[in-house]
């Protein structure tokens, strides 16, 4: 039986969501520290497959590379904005790592029987600009999301502004993470049609995870506040 791509993407929004919230409620800050490089990894994997979506063509990866930001704003709601800027890191240097060490596991050089090392190139080679614009957009992106975050629980601290400085944060972040990412990769490369439909479907996509996601953040909250958090 077939099934649809819009099912299997809300599938695996569910299965995300659901992922995130048992880690943080089983491991506390230490399993939103492991999530962080775990939806890096995957969405930057994920991320070659192009399927269609709702009518329009779209890449695989943006709702898993969505819930970093998520973690990133539990973080900050629930601990602040250090434990939130140590997360940014830990996703950085695992995204370096993936790209460095599976490079270099390129470079050996194949014996007769394997059959990997091609479907590793293609997954795994580096294209500079493509590497470039990932590293820019996940660095610039993900520290504004923790600063705006942090502005604006600076300023209405009361939690039943979390829906404001989670969405607010979020949609400006994916925004720059979007059009960073796009500008780098793609600009001079494509037409300028094809340019702005992948830069606005992309946000597009991530501004519905953040819109979603927004109860989650609530719940963590309240978790916390209830002591049903199981820090690691």
């Amino acid at each position: 039986m077939n099934v649809s791509n819009e099912i299997l993407w809300l599938a695996m929004l569910l299965l995300n969501f659901a992922a995130i919230l048992v880690i943080y409620r089983y491991f506390g800050r230490v399993g939103l520290y492991a999530w962080v490089p775990i939806s890096v990894i995957v969405a930057n994997i994920q991320v070659i497959k192009t399927i269609e979506l709702f009518g329009i063509s779209a890449s695989l990866g943006n709702i898993v590379y969505a819930t970093s930001f998520l973690a990133t704003d539990i973080l900050s709601e629930n601990y602040g904005k250090k434990d939130a800027g140590k997360a940014v890191g830990i996703g950085f240097l695992s995204l370096l790592s993936l790209t460095v060490f599976m490079n270099l596991a390129i470079l050996f050089e194949p014996s007769p029987a394997d059959f990997a090392q091609e479907s590793m190139a293609t997954l795994y080679s580096l294209l500079p600009r493509i590497a470039l614009a990932s590293f820019t957009a996940y660095g610039l992106s993900q520290l504004h999301d923790v600063w705006a975050y942090a502005a604006m629980k600076k300023r209405r601290p009361d939690r039943r502004w979390i829906w404001m400085r989670n969405n607010v944060s979020t949609m400006v972040s994916q925004a720059i993470d979007s059009l960073v990412f796009v500008t780098i990769a793609f600009a001079g490369a494509i037409p300028a049609k094809e340019f702005w439909e992948i830069a606005i479907t992309t946000y597009i996509l991530k501004w519905v995870v953040a819109a979603a996601d927004t109860p989650l953040v609530y719940l963590a909250a309240r978790w916390k506040e209830n002591g049903k958090v199981r820090e690691g």
